[in-house]
């Protein structure tokens, strides 16, 4: 060892170690607690882009819903298309 080292009391190294790794540790809680903070911040971005995901799948399926229902379809096929519902007399069956 140096002279300098040699010189210095036994505690005050001890100290100097102390000291290093209590610096070490508080700059290590600063990184983790911004970096908590950071993906914290990014989860209540991607929880609000599904929640806006979901409103509007609902609004689809919604819009679906009305667009399918059968009355709408029927309405439509009688009045645009002028179809109707053939009577007994008009269906034949095919036997393969």
């Amino acid at each position: 060892m140096s002279r300098s080292l040699r010189a210095m009391p036994r505690g005050t190294l001890i100290m100097l170690a102390l000291f290093v790794a209590v610096l070490g540790t508080a700059l290590g809680v600063a990184y983790t607690a911004h970096w908590n903070r950071q993906l914290l911040n990014d989860l209540y971005g991607e929880l609000s882009v599904r929640d806006k995901a979901q409103a509007e799948w609902g609004r689809l399926v919604l819009e679906q819903s009305t667009w399918t229902a059968h009355s709408r379809i029927e309405s439509l096929a009688s009045e645009r298309l002028e179809m109707r519902v053939p009577e007994a007399l008009d269906v034949r069956l095919v036997k393969p």
